[in-house]
């Protein structure tokens, strides 16, 4: 059967460097750090103090309290990122078929909050199980997809990826596959996640993930740099609206890039950490690249999941370098992360994000806070160090990886006729 085209119509952010598209794409020009000391709660005790949390967003300037109270961190911010996309889409307007609109969402942890305070209750009174009646349906993943379509009445797939950090990539792939099926005119995509919490900075402050440059928040999400020691923590929410090309044409629709292909792969190596000569990784660029049908060497902007570790980062390079060979040397690589911080499963969303403004405006986002060589790499690989760079960006790369070995990769195109 031959494949329909998939276009990207419509964009939402919610992060920590600006909560909305056009001031979270300022955020990255800019080099701006989205990192400073946690103020969601005391974080004093732990050995991180900082995270990148998102501000200045009062949830009842978006949602009726009532029904707000009814919700997790989590998917509230699944659902203002998702109304900025579908607006910003023009798609409602556009009278469509209901029956043939998805919401395929992505979180790799939930309602982690809910979760926390909820137990806590439990394990602080006298024993008798009083638990808030929404309880369940405001932790479980999915729920974040069914408030999105309960909204617009959107009667499409609707689901929720789960594979850790590459989550909301692999929900962005799901929704590309169904679309070029002819199974959906279009698909709210995305991610979003909440994990900046007690639980979850003391699970990842238990697994020595994170870092506790305490004295230097700002500075801390460091990928490449040889004084890395750990992601940042992020929180936020991402989304896009995927659309058959045909029928966005016909709608009159703003095209922002187009959808080329999309690879997953495993490292089937290790629980948390990845291969160290980036197997998976590499094995996920190439699926992505075949299932474009695209050489490597027409790939412009690589935004990599770097994320401030020392493994993983030294990792992902090997796998760019065996991929593209002497092109690695051609492209342009950051790691938006140094700015955002990791925003676990909704990461995906919001650096796909990046690289479709980055093939709209010719403009490749930095990796922030460089300031000392890692002789594990390469340095002559164009890392985009510490200033945007203008250049003209055809094609460009996303990369997620996720703890149990999972890799996700999307390419995005300039659109064109």
């Amino acid at each position: 059967m031959e494949l329909k085209r998939v276009v990207v119509t419509g964009l939402g952010a919610l992060t920590p460097i600006g909560n909305t598209l056009p001031e979270y794409w300022e955020g990255l020009k800019n080099g701006k750090s989205g990192a400073a000391p946690i103020k969601q709660f005391d974080a004093s005790l732990f050995k991180t103090h900082f995270a990148c949390e998102v501000k200045d967003f009062n949830v009842t300037d978006h949602i009726d309290r009532k029904e707000a109270r009814k919700l997790d961190q989590f998917s509230q911010y699944a659902i203002v990122s998702a109304r900025e996309a579908v607006a910003n889409s023009g798609l409602i307007e556009s009278e469509p078929n209901l029956n043939r609109i998805g919401v395929i969402w992505g979180s790799g942890i939930g309602g982690l909050k809910t979760f926390q305070d909820e137990v806590t209750n439990y394990a602080k009174g006298d024993g008798t199980p009083r638990f808030n009646p929404f309880f369940i349906p405001k932790m479980i993943a999915d729920i974040a997809a069914g408030h999105i379509s309960i909204e617009y009445g959107f009667r499409g797939p609707n689901y929720v990826t789960v594979s850790a950090c590459a989550s909301s990539t692999n929900a962005i792939i799901d929704a590309y596959n169904y679309i070029r099926l002819g199974k959906a005119d279009a698909i709210v995509t995305g991610g979003s996640e909440a994990g900046v919490n007690e639980a979850g900075l003391g699970g990842f402050n238990a697994l020595r993930a994170l870092s506790t440059r305490n004295d230097s928040p700002e500075t801390a999400s460091r990928p490449f740099d040889a004084e890395r020691d750990g992601f940042v923590l992020g929180e936020g929410a991402g989304a896009l609206i995927l659309e058959d090309y045909d029928h966005a044409i016909k709608r009159g629709a703003k095209i922002y890039a187009e959808v080329l292909g999309g690879g997953m792969s495993s490292d089937a190596y290790h629980m948390t950490a990845p291969h160290p000569d980036g197997l998976g990784a590499r094995n996920s660029m190439i699926a992505a690249l075949e299932d474009a049908e695209l050489d490597s060497s027409k790939i412009d902007y690589v935004n990599v999941h770097g994320t401030s570790t020392p493994l993983g980062d030294v990792a992902e390079v090997k796998a760019i370098q065996q991929v593209f060979g002497e092109h690695a040397y051609n492209i342009n690589i950051s790691s938006t992360k140094s700015m955002t911080g990791h925003l676990l499963g909704a990461a995906g969303a919001i650096e796909a994000i990046a690289c479709v403004m980055a093939v709209q405006e010719d403009i490749v986002p930095p990796t922030i806070n460089h300031e000392n060589e890692d002789p594990a790499l390469d340095n002559k690989l164009n890392l985009t160090f510490n200033k945007a760079q203008k250049r003209t960006v055809n094609y460009a790369m996303s990369n997620t990886f996720g703890f149990g070995g999972h890799n996700t990769t999307v390419i995005v195109k300039k659109f064109t006729k």
